[in-house]
């Protein structure tokens, strides 16, 4: 496994679309290894999106198992080719990036949400969220379609905010 270099803002390709995958096989399963490693090594990170790292499929890993709300939540998830079927609410939050690292910012997303999605194997995926683990959900699924958060902020001069100290492995950077 390995720490894959996260793609940041202003690098053109985090506007790419992927591309849906259509081979399930082990170099599948070992690239979402290395996307693991790589999100398990950003900071805080609840989220990671293939086209972060440069691959244009539509593979995302959203892992909310440390969160204390919703309770329950689905936890850890690898979803392939996700897609959101419903979706109901409207709810501004706050949001951060490993490929947006020196800003947050306030973005509307919807609150419930029913996803149908792929397991690393191929098999069937369906979700029903709500809360934090919808944002973050959607907020990965943006990255494959090539959208970032700060697209979706309604005003940069009211809803972006510059992160003044970013936090990784429990030490401040500046």
């Amino acid at each position: 496994m390995a720490v894959l270099e996260i793609l940041k803002i202003p690098d053109d390709r985090l506007k790419q679309i992927s591309q849906p995958v259509e081979q399930f096989d082990d170099a599948l399963r070992a690239f979402i290894d290395d996307l693991e490693e790589t999100r398990c090594d950003g900071p805080a990170a609840v989220g990671i999106a293939a086209p972060q790292v440069g691959h244009f499929q539509r593979i995302v890993i959203v892992d909310v198992s440390n969160t204390r709300k919703p309770v329950p939540n689905h936890g850890h998830m690898i979803l392939v080719n996700p897609e959101i079927t419903h979706w109901e609410g409207f709810e501004m939050g706050r949001e951060g990036c490993l490929s947006v690292p020196d800003y947050t910012g306030n973005v509307i997303r919807a609150t419930h949400i029913k996803i149908r999605a792929q397991d690393s194997w191929g098999n069937p995926l369906e979700y029903e969220m709500e809360g934090y683990e919808a944002r973050a959900v959607q907020h990965e699924l943006d990255h494959i379609d090539g959208m970032l958060f700060i697209d979706r902020v309604v005003s940069r001069r009211t809803d972006l905010f510059q992160r003044k100290v970013y936090q990784k492995g429990g030490k401040a950077k500046k």
